[in-house]
This record gives structure tokens, sequence and C-alpha cells, in this order.
């Protein structure tokens, strides 16, 4: 990992994309067949306004220094990564979750986790999104399937969630104009 992205600069727009991954196939009568594989990843594209060399070096320096994909960093998302709800409190699992599990009961918590809100567990790489509000103490529903084991008592991220990610490929960009403006777009895939 190396590092946190730079969150100046801010960016003008972000696209969030939820990739699952299945197979399918389709026979000639148009009958469609899809078998899940289990695996799920966020992606993101974020543009930046026009900016001046003196705004763009600092961002420049840091993907550069990610060489295309091979490294990781945490990004937190204007907006996709706070907290949409009225959620407060140190929430934690009550109860071990095993990989698998798209639901685990938590305690701590005052108030409403709403759906569409990312969280992690702490210790853990892998974001998560609630299908349904969770109005205190009880199940909390997401997608996707736990990636990894959750221990009793383990903590959520849930304000400020920061991603865990790499360059979605090896190649990058930017743009000069006549006033010296620099324009940039960086595409993000979530790195598990």
């Amino acid at each position: 990992m190396s590092g946190t992205y730079p969150t100046s600069p801010g960016f003008t727009s972000v696209g969030f994309t939820s990739r699952e991954y299945n197979l399918s196939s389709t026979s000639l009568s148009g009958r469609i067949q899809v078998r899940s594989l289990g695996s799920q990843r966020f992606e993101f594209t974020a543009s930046y306004p026009p900016m001046a060399r003196s705004d763009f070096l600092p961002v420049l320096a840091f993907i550069a220094s990610q060489r295309g994909m091979a490294e990781t960093f945490t990004i937190v998302l204007p907006d996709i990564s706070e907290n949409s709800g009225t959620a407060s409190g140190s929430i934690v699992a009550n109860g071990a979750g095993a990989i698998g599990d798209t639901s685990i009961a938590v305690d701590g918590i005052t108030g409403i986790l709403k759906a569409g809100s990312v969280f992690k567990f702490a210790g853990h790489s892998k974001v998560y999104m609630v299908v349904a509000d969770r109005d205190g103490v009880g199940t909390l529903n997401f997608i996707p399937a736990l990636t990894a084991a959750v221990a009793d008592n383990q903590a959520l991220v849930y304000d400020n969630v920061p991603f865990t990610v790499r360059l979605a490929n090896d190649v990058q960009e930017f743009a000069v104009n006549t006033n010296l403006h620099y324009s940039y777009e960086v595409d993000l895939i979530e790195a598990i």
C-alpha cells in the first residue's frame, strides 16, 4: 500500500459502479442461464475541474508513484464515503460472521444506517453496501457476501469510509489547454 489519495483539489464528479461477476449463456431459443461467481467490486471514475499546474502536479506525482496498477492506496470519496443516515456510536459486530454471510448482528448503534450507505469492518479492505435501513441494534443486511470472517465485537467504519483501490489501468493521460489549465480524469478499481 502506498498512501492516501490527495484530497485537494476536489473532484467535480465521481462515477460509481458496482460490478458483479457472473457467467451466462444464451441458447438459440433465447433462454438465458446465469451462474454467479460470487465476486463483486466497486469501480470509480473521478473527474477534476480544469486546474493550474501547481494544483495538478501533486496529483500527478501521486499517480506516478503508483507505478500503474502495481500499488494500492486508500481514497475517501466525497459524499459516497459519508454516512447518509443519522447513525452514530461505536458500531460493532454482535457475534462472528463467516465468509459468504450477507448479514450480521450489530450493536452500539444509535440512529439509522441507511440503505445505500457503505461501510467496512476495521482491519478489512473490502467495502460493503447496506441494503436495508438499520435503525438501532439488530441485523445489518448488506452486499456483497463477506470476503473475510468477522470477529465478535469487530468495529464497523461507517463514516468517511476509505476504499482500498488501485489504478484501473497502466496508462494515465492528461491534457493542457491554451490557457495552461490541466484536464484530468482517473479510473480506480477496488483492490480486494
